[in-house]
């Protein structure tokens, strides 16, 4: 299944700014297999090292890890002849091993024609919690999501409907009728398969709803062994604690995170280590409200004010054992659930898209749901699970700080009405 990753890839590699490349991610969104495959059809050979599977890995970084020692040995143990601008070098699982991380510094610095990517499912949870020396500025950081929709629509083999709805955006002209509902037929499928590989995979092969629900429940049951693996001990329940609570905090009007919903009399200074654990781990992202509506946008954060949305809509429902059915025909009995549920499968491909998000509120309680820079302007953009028309929210927003244009995603077919441009849910990987 096609991956833009690679696209990335590809890119990095012919770069003459190339640095080693850390690619950080949670388990299973096959960082793994997908630079084993970029590593297969981009280069000669490849080199691969895990510090999971090998214990004895680490010691060969103990004494000395300049370049020059570390390439001869790695080259014996691989059996591989590593060949500078030819051989693909990957450190895997490398939050295991504190020394290989730093050795990465002295590859940019001693031997940049040695291409290197570093991978870690718990890279940001393990430079956090210990005394890592991380090679800040020595390394080029990419973070691998789950697979968008667009990739879901690609491996369905819908080529040629991503075509048309690419046409459309950038024309602000609807969709052919017949071609609308297919997109929203397969749209309501991706929020219940989600965008984990192994998932997509069956599903394509299979369409049996059943045996990807299965599927998802083994990644679950493995994001909870990690909670108590690689957590403190008193900091194992608090998180699960937050993790099991992101449906029931989307499921409320206001989706914005409240400690009381956790238990009665919860407090930031308690719950606080496990919210950053799960977004270190990226199981999570977390949203700030900006109070004001200035560049740049990180500068007017409320720290106090945020959304926690989960990295995977098909997990996110597998959670709460939300049935296929009730999503695939949008059951009235998920209308509290619905609107959170949207905004979290927006926000995840804002994020896929490169974006830092942020969300409005002004003072008499009026909400945009997301804001972002967009080709350097601010866009505010509203979020409708269904094809409602009223936007009192945004239209006050609009005529209170006139931005460039707004953007309205809905049900609704393509077009553009008083300068808001109109994307419907499956076209949002265009923006």
């Amino acid at each position: 299944m096609y991956r833009k990753i690679i696209d990335f890839l590809n890119k990095w590699k012919e770069s003459v700014y190339r640095k080693p490349l850390i690619l950080q991610g949670p388990r299973q969104v096959v960082k793994t297999y997908s630079i084993l495959e970029f590593g297969r059809t981009s280069y000669e050979n490849v080199a691969y090292f895990n510090f999971e599977t090998n214990v004895h890995l680490s010691n060969i970084f103990t004494d000395n890890i300049s370049p020059s020692y570390l390439i001869p040995i790695l080259s014996y143990i691989s059996k591989q002849t590593i060949i500078k601008e030819k051989t693909l070098i990957i450190f895997d699982e490398v939050q295991l091993c504190e020394r290989a991380l730093t050795s990465l510094k002295y590859f940019c610095e001693e031997a940049p024609e040695y291409h290197i990517v570093a991978l870690g499912s718990l890279l940001g949870v393990a430079v956090n919690r210990s005394e890592f020396s991380f090679p800040v500025g020595k390394v080029d950081i990419k973070t691998m999501y789950p697979m968008d929709i667009e990739e879901f629509m690609l491996a369905l083999g819908e080529d040629f409907l991503v075509g048309e709805i690419k046409k459309s955006f950038v024309n602000n002209l609807p969709l052919s009728t017949i071609l609308h509902e297919k997109a929203m037929a397969i749209y309501r499928q991706y929020l219940v398969v989600g965008g984990m590989p192994e998932c997509v995979f069956q599903f394509v092969n299979t369409k049996d709803y059943i045996l990807v629900r299965n599927t998802q429940e083994a990644i679950l049951a493995s994001y909870l062994n990690d909670m108590s693996k690689y957590n403190n001990l008193n900091d194992i329940k608090k998180t699960r604690l937050v993790y099991d609570n992101i449906t029931v905090q989307l499921s409320k009007k206001n989706t914005r995170f409240q400690y009381k919903l956790i238990k009665k009399g919860a407090r930031a200074a308690e719950f606080e280590k496990a919210i950053e654990w799960l977004r270190l781990s990226g199981i999570i992202s977390r949203v700030y409200r900006v109070d004001q509506i200035k560049k740049p946008l990180e500068n007017y954060c409320d720290i106090d004010s945020f959304k926690i949305y989960g990295a995977d809509l098909g997990l996110l429902n597998a959670k709460q054992q939300v049935s296929a059915n009730d999503i695939l025909f949008m059951s009235d009995e998920l209308n509290d659930f619905k609107g959170g549920m949207v905004e979290n499968y927006v926000n995840l491909h804002l994020k896929m898209s490169g974006y830092n998000t942020f969300y409005y509120e002004s003072e008499r309680g009026a909400e945009i749901d997301f804001i972002i820079e967009r080709e350097g302007n601010i866009i505010p953009i509203e979020v409708k699970s269904a094809d409602n028309t009223k936007a009192k929210s945004l239209n006050l927003y609009i005529e209170t700080f006139k931005p460039a244009y707004a953007v309205k995603i809905s049900s609704k077919n393509f077009g553009n009405i008083n300068n808001k441009k109109i994307i419907p849910l499956y076209a949002i990987f265009c923006l």
